[in-house]
């Protein structure tokens, strides 16, 4: 790209300009935007290291600093004025300095603009229940997230805790008084701030990330008790979230939990995003399920294997499976065979749909 780049506050100014999605920062490479899901340099020299290092203390905070020095990563979000913000993640490798920029968009999208059926927006209007949005990182989650939090701020008078690492989209109080809390900064773990969000008269809470043993085990304790709980997992497919779920406590409390998560999940979205055919940006694909009786009584007997033939049958209440998503896209022309199959979750079974033999082209 004919474009140079001296300080990190010029790329960024050439990431909004050009709409790249990323920008990444590594020794022995000029650096390189993602344009439209593809990598593009920007004309300059290869960075050293000193370089690299120049470009991230440019924008580390103090203690964010500090804990790169001692951790080898760091993650935090940086204003670039009124433009943009990103999402920025630090770390070393082989020895040096990198870093990767996601452009954070200003603007909130609306459900129709991110592709998400209308029916997930009833599961919003629930009091409370565990609402799950999964999918790989780089799948589009965050944005999905700041789609939902906005359709209530807009549309319910609730109180609203966020907390997230880092914060990404701010939310201004609109109908709700929304607070975010960014973790490492405003509190110390994803576990105490759900902990001390009982006790701060919450209506919705989003997790940013579901990580670990405790913060799921409160997330679904929340849930059952009144509040409607937003999160996320790096996982594809209702199914496998179940699974993944149940898996994170000991075998002695596994077929309680399959109970509370029976009682408490309200539904399940898995996304990807991936590049359009005709090159003109991304585009997301979905899975949803919505809890029914019937799904409910597979997950509290340990029948996740069920889950997908329930969404196949559940069509008319919005349920979708991923797989069929994808295939709408690619019979539309809206996403090419090769992203058909490398974004499915059953290769074998897309590969007969698309009319591929065994070998494949």
């Amino acid at each position: 790209m004919p474009i140079i780049g001296d300080d990190i506050h010029r790329l960024f100014d050439t990431m909004v300009q050009t709409g790249a999605s990323d920008l990444h920062i590594t020794v022995g490479r000029a650096p390189v935007l993602r344009l439209k899901g593809r990598l593009r340099d920007v004309k300059h020299d290869p960075l050293t290291s000193e370089e690299a290092m120049s470009l991230i203390d440019e924008i580390i905070p103090k203690l964010k600093k500090e804990e790169f020095s001692e951790c080898g990563s760091s993650d935090f979000a940086w204003a670039h004025g009124d433009a943009a913000r990103f999402r920025i993640a630090v770390f070393m490798q082989r020895g040096r300095p990198a870093m990767v920029c996601r452009l954070i968009p200003n603007k909130l999208l609306s459900f129709e603009q991110i592709g998400l059926a209308g029916e997930v927006i009833k599961l919003l209007d629930r009091p409370r229940g565990l609402l799950l949005i999964t999918g790989p990182t780089g799948s589009g989650k965050t944005t999905t997230l700041a789609t939902m939090i906005d359709y209530i701020n807009e549309h319910r008078e609730h109180h609203i805790i966020t907390i997230e690492d880092p914060i990404e989209y701010y939310h201004d109080h609109k109908k709700c008084i929304v607070n975010q809390r960014e973790v490492g900064i405003d509190v110390t773990s994803f576990a105490e701030a759900i902990r001390r969000a009982l006790r701060e008269d919450p209506d919705v809470i989003l997790l940013g990330e579901m990580r670990d043993l405790e913060t799921i085990s409160t997330a679904i304790t929340a849930a059952e008790t009144g509040h409607l709980v937003l999160g996320t997992l790096h996982t594809t497919g209702s199914a496998r979230t179940v699974d993944r779920i149940i898996d994170q406590f000991p075998p002695e409390q596994q077929e309680m939990v399959r109970v509370q998560l029976s009682v408490s999940l309200i539904g399940v979205i898995s996304q990807v995003l991936m590049p359009r055919a005709d090159k003109s940006g991304m585009i997301a694909a979905f899975e949803v399920m919505v809890m029914t009786s019937g799904i409910e009584n597979h997950v509290r007997k340990g029948e996740s294997f069920k889950i997908n033939s329930a969404i196949q049958t559940g069509r008319s209440r919005g349920m979708m499976l991923l797989d069929d998503h994808l295939n709408e896209l690619y019979d539309s022309g809206k996403i090419d065979q090769t992203q058909a199959l490398l974004k499915c979750q059953d290769p074998r079974a897309m590969r007969t749909r698309l009319g591929l033999d065994a070998g494949g082209q």
